[in-house]
């Protein structure tokens, strides 16, 4: 396996050593963790996506309900519901 250099502040060097969950781990076995953790393994459907679309574009048309006008909604649904 070839090694690379890698130039970084004192100051990130400081931040993966205090990440290492002990002290024999690698700078290698850090940055690959913090890889592994960012990486999405399941990404978002097309179906996700555009219901997230959807509701940015309510967002920036003022299309909101204030959390207490939806709480008051729903209890009073629910209130209305028949209960078989």
């Amino acid at each position: 396996m070839g090694a690379t250099t890698v130039w970084m502040s004192p100051e990130t060097k400081k931040r993966l050593k205090e990440m290492k969950r002990h002290p024999r781990e690698t700078y290698e076995d850090v940055i690959l963790r913090l890889i592994d953790t960012a990486e999405d393994p399941e990404p978002l459907s097309d179906e996700a996506i555009r219901g997230i679309e959807e509701s940015r574009k309510d967002i920036r048309a003022g299309r909101l309900l204030p959390l207490d006008e939806a709480r008051a909604e729903l209890r009073a649904a629910w209130r209305t519901e028949d209960p078989e």
